[in-house]
């Protein structure tokens, strides 16, 4: 029986599960939302909520937990100057799960996992922009061929 048996196992031992964790909870700190699969944004969750709460306390030692814990001294420090900043008069909840539907290759389903109160920026203007750009160019490289 699987009484009181909690955690997620990921289908990996423990030390890659342990690494990913961290990678995973080191790139949301990073970019401010992932999109990975439904059960890795649910083990990762309170492992994010976890760091929020010692960039909220902002001492010494809870600096030197969150760097033991993320993976690159950017990211701690963007935890601390920012993210720990930004939620220092809320209570909990700083992420949120946002489903996205089924992976194209494998149909696993997908989820963003991202801090509440991000904005998406909206790149599909700059795109088109751009594409707009090649289009004009390549029309003008056959208009002087002919």
């Amino acid at each position: 029986m699987r009484h009181r048996v909690g955690g997620f196992k990921l289908k990996r031992d423990k030390d890659q599960r342990k690494m990913l964790l961290r990678n995973l909870v080191t790139a949301v700190v990073e970019r401010d939302r992932i999109v990975t699969t439904i059960t890795k944004a649910k083990a990762i969750q309170p492992l994010v909520e976890n760091m929020v709460t010692l960039a909220k306390k902002d001492t010494l030692a809870s600096r030197r937990q969150a760097a033991a814990y993320l993976l690159t001294p950017d990211s701690v420090k963007r935890l601390f100057d920012e993210v720990g900043s930004k939620f220092g008069q809320r209570a909990g909840g700083y992420t949120r799960i946002v489903r996205v539907g089924p992976r194209k290759g494998d149909g696993a389903e997908m989820a963003i996992l991202e801090f509440v109160g991000t904005t998406l920026v909206k790149r599909a203007a700059e795109r088109a922009k751009r594409r707009e750009e090649r289009l004009q160019a390549l029309r003008e490289g056959k208009e002087s061929e002919e």
